[in-house]
């Protein structure tokens, strides 16, 4: 059963893995400044009957992609094209425009959106509450190995950005591992960089879906930072079941390590 409070001698660890985006990266909150401001500058209202039409196109569709990214049923580039280009496409303004607006011409676009989307959200790139605070107090007691999904060029520009990358003895990134987290074989490169076995190390992170259940599949000790976004999911009684700790803010990891 997931602990959330420790009454008893803590399993002492020999190094901590950490997720980066939404765990120690503010990725959601830089996302919702860029497709804003984004938004504004291409003009999107020329496609779309308000923002939130735009969001509500974008979204679902980009998780999906996502996923298919991570079982290789998608490539890097298509992903990062078709996020903007099928909403693009299903405007609700360009429905009823189709003589008008030549597909050429979304296209076009979409490949602006898609570079302009990588450059905002980096701009835009900021350390979550008590981050900095976790990060320094682990890598004072741990070897730190960040494990993240994510885009070489956009995530090391990030990880120089934060002034923490000297916390970190390594960086195990999924594009350049071959595969994304759940996929326990980015654990196991991790642990291989550390010269360690699955029970000597911890995993932190936000996503109930990567970090937790692919810590799980590697045969890792999970630290859930559960944030309330995740509860009233249907699957949350299996989740408490199943995660190692469950804590809800970044400062109650320093209560666990």
């Amino acid at each position: 059963m997931g602990r959330s409070h420790w009454s008893f001698d803590m399993k002492q660890y020999k190094a901590v893995f950490i997720d980066w985006d939404d765990t120690i990266g503010d990725f959601i909150g830089a996302a919702k400044q860029a497709l804003h401001e984004m938004y504004d500058k291409y003009h999107l209202s020329d496609y779309f009957a308000s923002h939130e039409e735009f969001v509500a196109l974008y979204k679902p569709h980009n998780i999906e992609l996502w996923d298919k990214y991570g079982k290789d049923l998608v490539t890097k580039e298509y992903l990062s094209f078709d996020r903007f280009f099928y909403p693009l496409m299903h405007g609700s303004k360009v429905k009823g425009e189709k003589g008008k607006v030549k597909g050429e011409n979304l296209c076009v676009l979409a490949e602006q959106l898609s570079e302009d989307f990588l450059n905002m959200t980096t701009a835009h790139f900021s350390l979550l509450e008590g981050a900095e605070e976790l990060v320094r107090y682990l890598a004072k007691k741990y070897p730190l190995t960040v494990v993240t999904n994510g885009f070489v060029e956009v995530q090391y520009e990030k990880f120089d950005k934060s002034g923490l990358r000297d916390c970190f003895a390594h960086i195990v990134l999924s594009e350049e591992v071959g595969c994304q987290k759940p996929n326990p074989r980015i654990f196991e490169e991790a642990l291989r960089m550390n010269g360690l076995q699955a029970e000597d190390v911890v995993m932190i992170g936000d996503s109930w879906s990567s970090d937790i259940q692919g810590a799980i599949n590697a045969g890792i000790d999970q630290i859930w930072i559960k944030k309330s976004k995740e509860q009233g999911t249907k699957n949350q009684d299996t989740i408490v079941q199943t995660a190692t700790y469950i804590v809800h803010n970044l400062s109650e990891v320093m209560g666990i390590l």
